[in-house]
């Protein structure tokens, strides 16, 4: 395997973040090769999304061109706009009668509370982040869609910890799953061994201590290049969110809006079950990753205790 251990070692995935490190805001696109299938499902009570139910089981048309994570709230789901229109240059999208219609599932996450709540990425952002876009390893930490992130607010805001995008990959066989996730959660922050980033009791009681704890969401993409049905992809779905209770305690609260989209853009044969046990992996290092890579933006301090420099 490549010395690429992120999303974009999967064939033919490319990412592009576009950041503001003053207004504390960003957005990032996942252009996807083409055919693909793509799924999502969201756990958290509080999800802003574009294009969701598309990706349901059952609905026609299955194959993507991009997915778009944006910060800004439900502001940001305009960045997507920006999207369809340079994949509608590119010829790229649905074919239609009158000509492709480009597919941009979106999904937002809050981070107007630390930065410039005026500024949010909108349709020039979002086309900047698609022409970023680049087969490279991704750019980790305080980037992109993760620009904002937050973590670990649930106990108070002394408690509040810089959040963060990371990514993972993971092989089966010949097989690759590869993992992206903005961890921007109302929960601490664990790794999958149990040990402790942001501290916080292992088991959560007696509910938050703030009275409307802040309004959070991690939004996670995983890809792989072996050929999956749709249907069998909403496992992987499952196994991811199992991914993100283990590593955000609490999780999926009525605060977050927590969504996994699942794509499916290969033809590589592989087990379906160590494929699902690759991307419960993968999204686990993916949020641990993105929470150490992080840098303190906004007087919000990072784990690490990092500055930019």
């Amino acid at each position: 395997m490549s010395g690429n251990r992120t999303l974009t070692a999967v064939p033919g995935i490319r990412v592009g973040h576009w950041t503001d490190e003053s207004a504390i805001t960003g957005v990032t696109v996942v252009v996807l090769p083409e055919p693909n299938v793509a799924t999502a499902e969201a756990r958290g009570a509080a999800p802003g999304t574009r294009e969701l139910g598309l990706l349901s089981p059952g609905m026609r048309v299955e194959t993507i061109q991009a997915l778009v994570l944006s910060g800004g709230s439900a502001f940001g789901l305009a960045s997507a706009d920006g999207v369809v229109t340079e994949l509608e240059r590119e010829g790229r999208g649905h074919p239609t009668i009158a000509g492709p219609v480009p597919i941009v599932p979106a999904a937002i996450l809050y981070d107007l509370m630390i930065g410039d709540a005026t500024v949010r990425p909108g349709p020039e952002q979002g086309a900047a982040a698609f022409r970023a876009a680049t087969a490279g390893p991704v750019a980790q930490g305080s980037v992109g869609a993760g620009t904002g992130a937050v973590v670990a607010g649930w106990r108070g805001f002394e408690h509040l910890r810089k959040g963060g995008l990371g990514s993972a990959l993971v092989g089966v066989g010949e097989a690759k799953v590869g993992a992206l996730a903005v961890a921007n959660a109302t929960g601490d922050v664990w790794t999958p061994d149990g040990r402790s980033i942001t501290g916080g009791p292992p088991v959560p009681t007696g509910g938050p201590a703030l009275s409307r704890p802040l309004q959070e969401t991690t939004l996670v993409v995983v890809a792989t290049d072996a050929q999956v049905s749709r249907s069998d992809l909403t496992r992987f779905t499952v196994r991811a969110h199992d991914a993100l209770a283990v590593c955000l305690r609490p999780a999926h609260t009525r605060y977050d809006g927590d969504i996994v989209f699942a794509v499916s853009c290969g033809t590589m044969s592989a087990d379906l079950d160590a494929l699902g046990e690759a991307v419960f992996r993968a999204v686990a290092e993916s949020v641990v990753a993105g929470v150490l890579a992080a840098w303190t933006l906004g007087g919000v301090p990072a784990v690490t205790g990092e500055e930019k420099e």
